[in-house]
């Protein structure tokens, strides 16, 4: 069993030699020959180099720092894809090893002037020691009672700032609008002014309410982001109290923390990626989202963020529409569990990219998240809730949103208002 990694990278090496420079660096090798090197453990433990795919040649070096091979007047560099593969013995089946060998001190090299992670393919050892999602998407499907369309979600807004009794307050107007799920901000966590437990205990007294007078249970992720500690007693105040959900900054935590959560839950995990653009902006470093959330799909996440289309942030919808395919694209083949989950759209998002994000995704298997799109619609967040409704409603019927709009005042006002 082996795990690889494919890699686009930038160099003035010689292609062959940058790859096997790096298959040395992340497995058996170094810059010198060392005494115990032998052959027979160089077979058993090195990284293979799997294939080369030259691209082309590039301008000029993307990143700092990088060097030439000695003795060579060559400073042009080219780009390629590499595929690398290690033995799992290697790192064994352990999420932060496997980052330290296929995201380790690449990154750093000389030969290299640019090198990212693209993707990952595991075998299916992983799943012995990690669970993976625990509800994905039929279960969080299953708890929300949302079947045959996207759950229509917010973000509280302000993101900080409010009161729990205000926060409480905004959440039951949404859910009297026929919201289906409502999450924290990630600057929002455990405050003086809105601690975790006065909020979330205020919160969840209003959604209970709404359940018993409705039938409808709306999903909240409440952030529960802390130490490891914090964030298992968070868990189970949430649990006690009928919460359904709740909401981790994954790169704050790490993964061991997520893992060791997962085992302890009995909740959905509402997996927030913020500060992953430090990792996924530059197109010369880091590493892809289609990489990066295998790592958290199987340390245990059930929901995550993917950006959306026309978002406010930098990424361009064609990077947006990959990662939720990806989301929702089995890890191992059966009968091995898949751990898919639900891709969460959301930054800038309102009722004018519903029929753009279902006609590129093709799915409904998604949340899709508007903060402003609902709460800034002008005639309030009962009508910006309904928008949202009117403009997947379209989207699915396959007419178009303008036409849709003449009839459905809440969505005409909110492509009035959202047109820019």
């Amino acid at each position: 069993m082996r795990i690889q990694a494919r890699y686009w990278i930038e160099t003035a090496f010689p292609l062959e030699d940058a790859a096997a420079i790096m298959a040395g660096e992340q497995s058996t090798g170094t810059f010198i020959k060392v005494p115990g090197e032998t052959d027979e453990l160089r077979e058993r433990f090195a990284a293979r180099v799997e294939q080369i795919t030259e691209l082309g040649a590039a301008e000029r070096p993307s990143l700092p720092g990088s060097g030439v091979p000695k003795n060579s007047s060559n400073t042009s560099r080219r780009t390629a894809e590499v595929t690398l593969s290690w033995p799992l013995d290697n790192p064994g089946p352990s999420l932060p090893n496997l980052m330290a060998t296929v995201a380790g001190n690449l990154f750093e090299l000389k030969p290299f002037s640019g090198l990212k992670l693209l993707d990952l393919t595991l075998p299916p050892a992983f799943l012995d020691r990690y669970q993976g999602p625990q509800f994905g998407v039929a279960g969080t499907r299953r708890l929300t009672g949302v079947y045959r369309r996207p759950l229509i979600g917010t973000i509280i807004k302000p993101s900080i700032g409010m009161s729990p009794e205000a926060t409480a307050a905004q959440v039951r107007t949404l859910a009297d609008a026929g919201i289906d799920f409502v999450k924290d901000d990630e600057l929002q966590s455990d405050g003086l002014h809105c601690s975790f437990e006065q909020r979330t205990t205020a919160v969840l007294r209003v959604l209970r309410d709404h359940a018993d007078r409705t039938g409808k249970q709306v999903m909240y992720a409440a952030n529960l982001t802390g130490d490891l500690d914090e964030m298992l007693r968070r868990h189970d105040h949430l649990l006690a109290i009928g919460g359904m959900c709740m909401m981790v900054s994954m790169n704050s935590i790490g993964l061991p923390a997520l893992k060791a959560l997962r085992a302890h839950a009995q909740l959905c995990i509402h997996g927030h990626r913020n500060g992953w653009g430090m990792l996924g902006r530059s197109p010369a470093i880091g590493m892809s989202f289609i990489a990066f959330q295998k790592f958290w799909r199987l340390a245990g996440i059930d929901h995550t963020h993917v950006n959306g289309l026309k978002n406010k942030f930098c990424e361009d919808d064609e990077s947006v529409i990959a990662s939720a395919r990806a989301c929702l694209t089995p890890m191992f083949p059966p009968p091995y569990a898949g751990c898919e989950i639900m891709p969460v759209f959301s930054s800038g998002q309102s009722a004018r990219q519903a029929a753009g994000t279902y006609q590129a995704l093709g799915s409904t298997d998604l949340i899709f998240a508007a903060g402003g799109g609902i709460l800034g619609h002008p005639q309030g967040p009962a009508a910006g809730v309904r928008s949202l409704q009117q403009a997947w409603e379209a989207a699915m019927e396959g007419i178009p949103v303008t036409e849709f709009a003449a009839a459905h005042p809440e969505l005409g006002a909110a492509l009035e208002a959202f047109s820019s």
